[in-house]
């Protein structure tokens, strides 16, 4: 299968109808279209380590979660840490492509992902864009102990918790930058909201507002979507050998 055959395939499961206005994703770079695709590596993040992977395994395709190129390059060069990033790229014969906000609110992708992992039932969309997802636990659950679950389920390092001393039974659920969303998530009717980045007024405004509020860590709450990527590539073509870039976050906890 080429880059452009597999794009054409994977833009059809995550339709770019799904995505954000303001985003920009899809096929970041594809300096040779025909070529064949015979390894893929998955990354949240295409950092310039995931670049040096990529190049040193000879991989074909990098697909990720963020975007190569969100804001628009206004030359390429070495100047720009994004534009050397895309030449080396380029140099090399790597295409990539990325899947932002509308692998966020597609059934099955970021934040369904992140629903299951937290056992959420009947998990459904929340929201103006319906990025976001709202579900049940099966049994209610203390803040602290829910807040300690999401931590152990996540891999994350710490959690930053604002109790509203309600017990968690209805938690919405954002992976990433979820700070736009907590008056959606208390709207739609969640006692709980586990996102990845909140502001610092917020999560002092919410035992106020009476919403317990998880911010679990950017990486963390999306992270675990390559694995579901990995999965859908080779769905698509077992042939492919697939890998998903291990090496964390940059962002250490001391």
């Amino acid at each position: 299968m080429t880059v452009r055959e597999l794009y054409k395939i994977l833009n059809e499961t995550i339709p770019p109808s799904l995505s954000c206005p303001w985003d920009n994703d899809g096929l970041m770079c594809c300096p040779e279209p025909e070529r064949e695709v015979g390894r893929v590596l998955i990354a949240l993040d295409v950092t310039d380590a995931v670049v040096r992977c990529a190049v040193e395994g000879k991989y074909d395709l990098i697909v990720s979660h963020h975007p190569l190129i969100f804001k628009g390059l206004k030359a390429v060069n070495d100047e720009s840490f994004v534009a050397a990033k895309t030449i080396e790229l380029i140099r090399n014969g790597i295409a990539v492509m990325s899947f932002h906000t509308r692998l966020d609110a597609l059934e099955g992708g970021v934040n369904d992902v992140l629903s299951a992992i937290l056992d959420l039932r009947d998990a459904e969309p929340f929201g103006e864009e319906g990025i976001g997802r709202i579900g049940t636990l099966v049994e209610p659950m203390s803040v602290v102990d829910f807040a300690l679950l999401v931590k152990e389920r996540l891999g994350a390092p710490v959690v930053a918790l604002a109790d509203a001393k309600r017990p968690v039974r209805r938690v919405a659920v954002l992976g990433g930058g979820g700070s736009d969303d907590v008056e959606a998530a208390h709207a739609a009717g969640a006692d709980t909201y586990v996102t990845g980045e909140l502001k610092y007024h917020q999560m002092i405004d919410a035992p106020e507002e009476g919403i317990n509020l998880v911010e679990a860590g950017h990486f963390y709450t999306e992270n675990p979507i390559c694995e579901k990527l990995s999965q859908m590539l080779l769905e698509l073509d077992p042939s492919i050998c697939v890998d998903v870039y291990g090496a964390g976050e940059r962002i250490l906890y001391l």
